[in-house]
């Protein structure tokens, strides 16, 4: 996560407060999208967080992965992430220590690991993006991730994906959002799924860029990629962003907009992979 702000925003309207709360287990029951992403850089391996969504181009046979774009793309000073695999669902049981480090794999990774064979971010990201929060408005990206066997897609193997929602007018017209993911810095050790729920604010970090959503929340470093949450009308529930940056004291969390950028990265890379046959064992 790029979480080197203070909270001198001065223009950021005031949030309320946001304590991160466990996710109920298992996992692979109450939040099968929500998974954990890991990946090799320059300084060594690191971790993110990532929601299975669905393809707007395989109905019912999706195989892409939201995230930050930096989790798969360093940005202005750097390259791409090698590595990179999505684990949904990670640590379904919630187990720590020895009986975590003794348990199968089933218990630890229940719908298997899935290796990424491509990942897409913004050219905003790349061209603009800092560890420093630069570039974030754009601060997102898709991965397209392979069975660990067989042929069956990673919606057929989760039993459901989530649905991403574009184009939404300011962060006024999301009563409420919950943001979910895999903090690993400070008080979390990246083993367990939180979530923050609150009612965004919508401030700019870069001028110029799209606003993005604010919350009150607790969550650190390792949450970054994970989704945002919010209902339609109806009930249903979409994906609106993903965890960008926080603030050093860890009191709030920030996501970009989804606009036309990120819609076009969505559909490039589901375009890419529209036409690929099954993969067999």
């Amino acid at each position: 996560m790029a979480d080197t702000y203070g909270n001198g925003l001065a223009a950021a309207p005031a949030l309320e407060s946001g304590n991160a709360h466990p996710a109920a287990l298992p996992y692979d029951q109450t939040a099968p999208v929500i998974g954990k992403v890991f990946f090799d850089s320059p300084e060594g391996p690191k971790v993110c967080s990532g929601t299975a969504v669905a393809d707007p181009a395989q109905r019912g046979r999706s195989s892409l992965v939201w995230t930050a774009g930096h989790c798969v793309h360093a940005g202005a000073k750097g390259g791409w992430y090698r590595n990179i695999v999505f684990v949904p669902a990670y640590n379904t049981n919630g187990l720590s220590g020895a009986s975590r480090s003794n348990a199968g794999l089933d218990r630890v990774a229940p719908f298997g690991v899935w290796w990424a064979d491509w990942a897409q971010t913004s050219t905003q990201w790349i061209a603009n993006g800092t560890s420093t929060g630069h570039g974030t408005g754009f601060d997102f990206g898709v991965l397209h991730v392979r069975p660990p066997s067989g042929s069956a897609s990673l919606e057929e193997t989760l039993g459901q994906v989530a649905t991403v929602r574009f184009g939404i007018s300011s962060a006024g017209a999301v009563p409420s959002t919950s943001a979910w993911g895999y903090p690993a810095n400070k008080s979390f050790d990246g083993e367990l799924m939180y979530y923050c729920h609150g009612r965004p604010r919508q401030f700019v970090l870069d001028e110029g860029q799209p606003f993005m959503y604010r919350i009150g929340c607790t969550m650190t470093g390792g949450s970054s990629g994970g989704g945002w949450f919010a209902r339609n009308r109806d009930g249903s529930l979409v994906l609106i962003s993903n965890t960008s940056v926080g603030s050093r004291s860890s009191t709030w969390l920030a996501g970009p907009h989804f606009g036309a950028v990120a819609q076009d990265v969505y559909r490039s890379v589901s375009a890419r992979f529209a036409h690929k046959p099954r993969r067999t064992q």
